[in-house]
């Protein structure tokens, strides 16, 4: 019953440069490792909600980079701001403002930004899912 009390309809209003009011700019994950210089702002799916899927928001600075990994869960990714390039097993894409990639399940993949200004994309993903399987990135 509890839950149902959180899960009410909220308006994050934006205020510039891809942040929204009540959202917190978070660490991409809790410890460093194979990964570097990005962050992310989980817009729905902390907060109590109740719905099949997470919207987040991630941003990777110039020369950064997610880590290399693959689960059971899908995503779908939506280019925003600037671009970057997503690696899904051995295939190299970039993606430009409003460019969407869907994941499938144990596809391993990379995000990462080689280019010089910031690379942010929305990512939907599965509210239950499995932890991710880190494999060796040649990124570092």
């Amino acid at each position: 019953m509890q839950k149902k009390a959180l899960n009410k309809s909220r308006l994050y209003r934006h205020k510039g440069g891809l942040e929204w009011q009540g959202i917190k700019t978070e660490k991409y994950k809790p410890k460093g490792g194979d990964w570097a210089d990005i962050v992310r702002r989980v817009i729905v799916g902390n907060k109590g909600e109740t719905a099949r899927f997470h919207l987040r928001y991630f941003e990777i600075s110039p020369g950064g980079y997610s880590s290399l990994e693959k689960h059971k869960h899908e995503h779908v990714v939506i280019c925003v701001r600037g671009k970057g390039n997503i690696l899904t097993e051995k295939r190299n894409n970039t993606l430009n403002f409003l460019d969407t990639i869907y994941v499938s399940p144990e596809t391993s993949h990379q995000l990462s930004n080689p280019f010089d200004e910031p690379f942010g994309f929305f990512c939907i993903v599965n509210s239950k899912r499995d932890r991710p399987k880190i494999l060796k990135s040649s990124k570092k």
